[in-house]
């Protein structure tokens, strides 16, 4: 891995500490101030409108800008933000609009960060497949540990000190985060392509992931999968305790089974793409997903629900190594910002719906219901995805993307005229 790699490792890693402790602090933070559930709710949903409002437009923004500067400069903006926030909280003046318009800047600022980062790394890498998925799946299991399993216990403990003292904390990681990408090596930017509106290079990339069917394969995986995993999240908790019994504590340990595996899937990712190939890898962890929902759903106690939901978390890890490397091998480095971002956009826009969907089956059937649909549509998703995605044609694309490759700093055709385009249509 080249020596960058691991300050880009680390930064990741430290941003990630501090994405778990502002998950955990905001809300908190927010049920000191209101116990109206709404009121709550907009400071939850403010973090992901975001993606929503500006999915595209954001990558289409990152693929003009610099992305090493955008990476740093968003860190950096997010640590005086939460640095305010924490001389807001010590003088008392905090509001649930305050904390909601804070939810919100923190979101945008990590969609161009995250799309900045997913862009960067293929030319960091050289994009290499090999090097990509070693780097994925370092950075995806950094991601789980740190906001998954320390950062919300560490910001609720610091919540403990004083309502300023986690987001002082989290203000630190953000610019520690900052001055480790600003040392990272400055690669040549894509030569810009012919000067257009914002609005058509945003269209133009949500094109080139529509019209391509290994791409389009890639973005239903997430998008469908919210869907489904947000319904099972809906009731989970309720699903935990009327048909589980399971207690508060219990159902913390639940969800570290569920991020274990998914650091389990993550570490063998590549394994299972060099083993099975990688195509074939993705169907076999989406059919994996869907089959450990049935049995979540049909779990007859807390034991069986845990290791149900840690296998389930296996095959999300794998998936979201093998998925994002092959996108990043694959799609021109003038147009990888706005393919990032619209596949995050439309995993992003489909979860509401599994939410209400999953809420809507409970209260009309029964708790378990909206289980057995997830699992259903999971395994539905994996069955119309594992010819799109298949090996056949995912080495297709790789061959196409090495014949056509578009190396940083060389000229950039239009979304029209790219011959990166030319060779995948063969594989429509």
């Amino acid at each position: 891995m080249p020596t960058g790699f691991g300050r880009l490792w680390t930064a990741q890693s430290v941003s990630s500490l501090g994405d778990g402790v502002s998950h955990a602090v905001l809300p908190l933070l927010a049920l000191t101030l209101t116990r109206d559930p709404m009121a709550l709710a907009v400071v939850t949903a403010a973090g992901t409108l975001p993606w929503l409002l500006f999915g595209v437009l954001g990558g289409a923004l990152v693929d003009r800008w610099d992305r090493r500067r955008t990476m740093w400069g968003m860190d950096a903006a997010r640590a005086v933000l939460l640095a305010t926030t924490a001389a807001a909280a010590a003088l008392d003046v905090l509001s649930i609009p305050l904390l909601a318009a804070v939810a919100f800047l923190l979101g945008l600022g990590g969609l161009f960060f995250d799309t900045a980062a997913t862009a960067y790394l293929p030319d960091l890498l050289g994009r290499d497949p090999a090097l990509l998925e070693r780097a994925n799946s370092r950075l995806r299991g950094a991601q789980t540990a740190m906001s998954g399993f320390a950062g919300p216990p560490a910001g609720s403990a610091l919540l403990a000190i004083g309502r300023a003292v986690p987001l002082l904390a989290d203000a630190v990681s953000f610019m520690l985060s900052a001055l480790l990408v600003r040392s990272l090596p400055a690669l040549p930017r894509p030569v810009p392509e012919i000067r257009e509106s914002l609005l058509r290079q945003a269209r133009a990339g949500a094109s080139y992931v529509f019209r391509d069917r290994v791409l389009l394969g890639l973005a239903l995986r997430p998008a469908v999968g919210n869907i489904a995993f947000l319904a099972v999240e809906t009731v989970l908790a309720l699903f935990a305790h009327d048909r589980l019994g399971i207690d508060t504590f219990g159902f913390g340990l639940l969800l570290t089974a569920e991020a274990t595996g998914g650091l389990l899937g993550a570490g063998i990712a590549s394994f299972l793409g060099r083993r099975l190939g990688t195509g074939s890898a993705l169907s076999c962890t989406a059919a994996v997903e869907g089959l450990a929902i049935l049995g979540l759903a049909a779990a007859p106690n807390p034991y069986v629900a845990g290791l149900a939901l840690a296998v389930c978390g296996a095959g999300m890890g794998a998936t979201m190594v093998l998925g994002p490397s092959l996108r990043q091998t694959i799609v021109p480095a003038h147009l990888m910002g706005r393919v990032a971002s619209t596949s995050r956009m439309l995993a992003m826009c489909a979860a509401p719906i599994g939410a209400f969907l999953g809420g809507w089956l409970a209260t009309t059937y029964d708790i378990r219901t909206p289980l057995y649909a997830a699992a259903v549509l999971l395994l539905a998703m994996t069955a119309v995805t594992a010819s799109m995605t298949s090996n056949r044609r995912v080495e297709a694309a790789l061959r196409a993307a090495a014949a056509t490759a578009d190396p940083v700093g060389a000229p950039a055709h239009s979304a029209s005229k790219d011959p990166a385009r030319e060779g995948a249509a063969d594989l429509l």
